[in-house]
């Protein structure tokens, strides 16, 4: 892998999330509706006169090109802007809440990788058999039920039920760390079920196909042990497609955050995102967007160079 193609693939990587952000730029203001009708609908009777001061003040008065156009010279200084509605410096609060929203992706991560690589290897090697059958139908629950849907029942059970986890709220790391991971348990579970699920099923499916090869009938006729066969040879050569599947399933993680954070009342980037939505917050939302589509972006750069690092077959020039 040479620096020359990371450095080509960053900045394409860059230059797709800024698509993005002008996607949500343009049509977050085709939404009937901005901040100044939002704040008149709260503080009662407004002159028509007050409301086109206020828009002059917030730049909402100006053609969208031009909005666009001083968002970006900003954007390129680092700067994302200032909230409408608390005058708070945008990237200042991403800081202060990508922490949660990091800390609930990688616990998701976590738990469906443990689950899921684990499961798809065992129903891979008793294909047809009582395991085989059993992840398939943790596959298609975990596929077909909605997370939300999930993190209720799991909010029932475990937290209004059972008294094991709060059902809300979050916890700081520097306050309480035990207080901390019950706060973000639950809701990284029920952010990991679909990951787990999809997992689970490409793991068995690329190391299906890669049992089926001539070399690792080479190995068994070796008399290579079981076990040294399935994890030495098999599995490594079967992981590029799972790799693929979890870098993709990331971007699902962060929009899924959305709504787990919502739910949980976890101070994330996500509910800040949807915080600003309903309240028109337009600094908000396009920060918060970009912030999540260079992470995704970023991440699909880290899943290209674990190409090369899992085989070295894989040359990138």
């Amino acid at each position: 892998m040479s620096l020359g193609w990371l450095v080509r693939r960053i900045l394409l990587a860059l230059l797709a999330a800024l698509g993005v952000s002008v996607l949500v730029f343009t049509l977050l203001r085709l939404v009937p509706g901005d901040v100044v009708t939002q704040l008149i609908g709260l503080e009662g009777n407004v002159s028509a006169e007050q409301q086109t001061e206020m828009r002059r003040l917030f730049g909402l008065d100006q053609p969208i090109w031009m909005q666009f156009g001083t968002w970006l010279v900003a954007l390129l200084q680092g700067d994302l802007g200032v909230s409408l509605r608390t005058d708070r410096p945008v990237f200042q609060d991403l800081l202060l809440r990508f922490p949660v929203t990091l800390q609930l992706t990688a616990m998701a991560l976590f738990f469906a990788v443990l689950v899921g690589l684990p499961l798809g290897v065992l129903a891979a090697l008793r294909r047809g058999q009582a395991a085989d059958l059993l992840s398939s139908g943790f596959v298609l629950i975990g596929l077909a039920a909605p997370e939300f849907w999930l993190a209720i029942l799991m909010i029932l059970l475990f937290s209004l039920n059972l008294g094991w986890f709060p059902p809300n709220g979050y916890v700081s790391p520097n306050e309480s760390v035990w207080g901390n991971l019950r706060s973000m348990f639950l809701p990284a579970l029920a952010l990991s079920f679909s990951l787990a699920a999809a997992t689970t099923r490409i793991v068995r499916a690329s190391l299906l196909d890669v049992l089926s090869q001539d070399y690792i009938r080479t190995a068994r006729a070796k008399g290579l042990r079981a076990g040294t066969v399935v994890m030495r040879h098999a599995l490594r050569n079967a992981m590029i497609p799972v790799v693929t599947v979890i870098g993709l399933q990331v971007g699902n993680l962060l929009g899924g955050a959305v709504i787990i954070e919502q739910l949980f009342g976890l101070p994330g980037v996500g509910r800040f995102a949807l915080e600003g939505i309903n309240l028109r917050d337009y600094p908000v939302v396009q920060g918060a967007v970009l912030w999540i589509a260079v992470s995704f972006v970023l991440v699909n750069v880290i899943v290209d160079v674990l190409y090369s690092v899992i085989d070295r077959r894989v040359v990138y020039s």
